[in-house]
């Protein structure tokens, strides 16, 4: 049965009794009570943005401060000093679809993505352009173009959703995604690396990984593949789908908390390897002889620069050990579900009072949110905020993302913030909404 069929056997989408029915067959409702939710009327569906706060988590760092830090004092690192890696471990088994030894919980996104995109042009010598989309995160495409300037590489901005960029080239894509086809007439023997997102970040839709990284391969090149916005809400298989590398966030569907520790995934055949630009220690093999000379492991470690976050790699662990229990293909069944039923709702509610739709329509084709379009759009976004009590982001120039996260999300949360956004645009309430000064949407 396919996914439309699915929800409308459960009943009419537009009625509310239908979402109830799909929280009471939910294998994952349970999930929702084990989330901080300090008020119950609040619809929010950012997620896709920063995750709500497991009640382990509280647990799991309250234990960290007062059982280990505040008595074991340094001792402690006796046992925290391979914690990135178990922790890596964990999140590479449950959500990356990763054998041991090829995940670290550690840094930032943007310093581990630093790392893997030197790493891959390094190991593709005499190689001199790097391609990158233009829908892609601002902070991956800004690093890029800097390696670039720095290495005098050729960038090749693919320009998927018009906005351009450096050596933008124009393809005609379908809410941004790209597919194999558009990116092969830019493939040559020059080309060492090319990174994109798992899901774009803005439409949310998803391109094939296993055929473009082939592809990419088949050229002789790497690709280093940003999945901040799929870890928790896609059922990603990276070492089934041959992925080299990859990088992402924990704080989004992940649940991790606000600037919680990034991973960073290096297919094992590939570490050794690989030079890293930032050498740290941690990545020493002989670590505590304090080596007057740089002499890396040939492991995962390799890729660790320096002490890792140990509190914010507690959070990791609370967080993902929930999606552990909950299996990533139910959770990435309920994603597509959910916003099945948001496409739905959209077409009957939202098309109608002037929005547009600028997310794939077919559920293998986005991950946990969908990106609405609409003139006011900023304007909208934060009234919902302020009057509807309904909480999405707004990406410019006119975009509001609204997401399921599977856990924490339930599917009549998603029906009655669908109903409030249209009582509201249809009112007209939101045009009277003041610019709360926040730089933040």
């Amino acid at each position: 049965m396919n996914t439309t069929s699915l929800l409308h056997s459960f009943g009419n989408p537009l009625e509310r009794s239908t979402a109830l029915a799909l929280d009471a067959a939910d294998p994952l409702a349970h999930f929702k009570s084990e989330f901080v939710i300090d008020d119950p009327q609040v619809c929010y569906l950012d997620g896709n943005s920063l995750g709500r706060l497991p009640k382990a988590t509280v647990e799991a760092v309250n234990h960290f401060l007062l059982k280990e830090w505040g008595p074991q004092l340094v001792d402690g690192w006796s046992h925290w000093i391979d914690q990135a890696q178990d922790a890596g471990n964990l999140v590479g088994r449950v959500a990356l679809g990763a054998a041991e030894g090829q995940v670290l919980v550690q840094d930032t996104t943007s310093v581990n993505f630093y790392q893997a995109c030197l790493a891959a042009i390094k190991a593709r010598p005499g190689r001199k352009t790097v391609i990158i989309d233009a829908s892609n995160f601002p902070t991956d495409r800004f690093i890029l173009q800097g390696i670039a300037d720095d290495l005098g590489l050729n960038l090749v901005t693919i320009n998927n959703d018009g906005s351009g960029g450096p050596g933008a080239v124009d393809v005609e894509a379908d809410c941004e995604r790209l597919t194999p086809d558009l990116l092969l007439p830019y493939l040559n023997d020059d080309v060492a690396l090319v990174t994109l997102q798992v899901i774009h970040y803005r439409s949310g839709s998803l391109p094939d990984v296993q055929e473009i990284t082939q592809l990419v391969r088949d050229h002789g090149g790497l690709v280093v593949w940003d999945a901040s916005h799929a870890i928790g809400s896609v059922d990603l298989q990276f070492d089934k789908w041959g992925v080299d590398l990859a990088v992402g966030c924990t704080y989004k569907y992940g649940n991790s908390g606000p600037g919680a520790p990034a991973w960073i995934y290096v297919r094992k055949a590939l570490q050794a390897q690989l030079k890293t630009t930032i050498q740290g220690w941690f990545a020493q093999d002989k670590q505590f002889e304090m080596g007057a000379f740089f002499e890396p492991t040939d492991n995962i470690r390799r890729f660790q620069i320096a002490s890792p976050s140990i509190v914010g790699i507690r959070m990791v662990q609370a967080a993902f050990n929930l999606i552990d229990r909950a299996g990533m293909s139910a959770i990435q069944a309920k994603a597509q579900l959910g916003t099945t039923m948001m496409v739905e709702l959209f077409d009957a509610w939202l098309a109608p009072l002037g929005f547009t739709l600028l997310t794939p329509r077919d559920p293998s084709w986005r991950g946990g949110h969908i990106t609405i379009g609409h003139p006011d759009a900023k304007k909208i976004a934060a009234a919902m905020r302020a009057l509807i009590n309904v909480v999405p982001d707004y990406r410019t120039p006119n975009s509001i993302r609204v997401a399921i996260s599977p856990l924490p999300t339930s599917f009549v949360e998603v029906w009655d913030g669908f109903d409030r956004l249209r009582g509201m645009v249809a009112s007209g309430a939101y045009k009277d909404i003041q610019d709360n000064g926040s730089r933040v949407t």
